[in-house]
């Protein structure tokens, strides 16, 4: 299977919104996208990183050289659909090598109207942002291409910022649907979909949940309504400042003692509900190779993440939850940069982490998450069972 586009002559240039332009050539589909531009570290894995919803409104640059190896599948998808703003690679491969693929990886990206481009220093342009941060940008190519350096970088910083912007709505199911319990059923658990991966519900049906999938405008009444054993809030884009609904809806159901479990935007809005701050971080962490250690175990997981913003928290000792959910503490952080990386409350049944449990793709070190998640509602269940006796 050959890559239909690898030898474009077609210029392309990426610009960002502080006037750095990069030339190269198109890749997949010609045409203009606008978004906020950052990098993803991961070797592998590039179609869970298309196929991410989190990733919503970005165009994503991989910082490994050679994209496309591996062509693409229907297996590995995360979501229904690509969901990057753009692509930005440095090599596409030439060939398409491996008895899973069912097409290339820039056919896909046409086919789908994902503007991309190739060939250029993709070193350059990650180390750039790391030194001035996340920014708006675009890709040109085409008539597009055309444009005057001016028209281009007009465009570019008339684009929206992710900061303030609330994408769940673009991303979220439309109507809930119920995924059945796989062996021995523990309960059923309400998922809130803010971006949520095909991967993260398989596993939670694993566990013995009867995973029932919501749409994100749902309210407090509507889940508690419901009866569920436990709310689980999924990955998703955009700024957690911008979610008062959502961080409305949290603090409802944690009040009524539901277990709860987040992940990366979960996380984010589970420190709100408990009264904390957030922040927009300089360049994020995007990769499968993130290293974050557990206090508790003082156990180093590698991590697959994708998120731009972070919980507003000291990493060390005990805090009080402003909301009036008690005890709360950092329970990881990253050790790249001590940024925290997960939630634990310590009066409340609810925990969080930032970073993607179900390792698609990426390491399986997080996955044990789920089995914590379980044990934690068979736990409020007997709990519970003692109480009414």
């Amino acid at each position: 299977m050959s890559s239909s586009s690898f030898g474009s002559a077609t210029p392309a240039v990426l610009v960002l919104e502080d006037g750095s332009r990069y030339v190269g050539r198109a890749y997949g589909a010609t045409g203009k996208t606008l978004g906020e531009a950052v990098f993803a570290t991961g070797m592998t894995g590039y179609q869970e990183t298309l196929t991410d919803p989190s990733y919503a409104g970005q165009i994503v640059l991989m910082t490994a050289p050679h994209i496309g190896n591996t062509g693409v599948n229907n297996e590995d998808m995360e979501s229904k659909k690509i969901w990057v703003a753009g692509f930005v690679v440095r090599d596409p491969s030439r060939v398409v090598s491996n008895f899973r693929a069912e097409d290339s990886l820039d056919n896909d990206l046409t086919t789908t109207g994902v503007v991309g481009i190739s060939n250029i220093d993709t070193r350059a342009v990650t180390r750039h942002i790391r030194d001035k941060g996340a920014m708006r940008a675009g890709i040109f190519s085409g008539e597009f291409f055309d444009l005057s350096e001016g028209d281009q970088l007009d465009q570019v910083r008339q684009g929206p910022s992710m900061k303030g912007r609330n994408l769940s709505h673009d991303v979220s199911t439309i109507d809930p649907y119920e995924v059945p319990a796989q062996g021995d059923r523990v309960g059923r658990v309400a998922v809130l979909d803010l971006g949520i991966k095909t991967s993260t519900v398989k596993y939670l049906a694993e566990r013995g949940f009867d995973v029932l999938v919501l749409p994100q405008n749902v309210t407090a009444e509507h889940v508690l309504s419901l009866n569920p054993d436990a709310l689980f809030f999924s990955n998703g884009p955009g700024d957690p400042a911008a979610s008062d609904d959502h961080v409305t809806l949290l603090r409802a159901v944690l009040r009524e003692n539901v277990p709860f479990f987040g992940i990366c935007f979960g996380n984010q809005l589970l420190g709100r509900a408990l009264g904390f701050g957030t922040y927009k971080l300089p360049f994020g962490h995007r990769g499968i190779n993130q290293p974050v250690l557990e206090k508790s175990t003082g156990r180093v997981e590698i991590t697959s993440q994708n998120h731009g913003f972070a919980v507003d928290l000291p990493i060390e000792g005990e805090h009080q939850s402003p909301e009036g959910f008690g005890r709360v503490t950092v329970s990881h952080y990253s050790l790249n940069d001590q940024v925290v990386e997960g939630l634990a409350c310590l009066d409340i049944p609810a925990f969080s982490v930032q970073y993607h449990p179900e390792a698609a793709a990426g390491p399986n070190d997080a996955n044990h998450l789920f089995d914590r998640f379980r044990d934690l509602v068979i736990s409020n269940q007997a709990n519970r069972a003692g109480d009414n006796n």
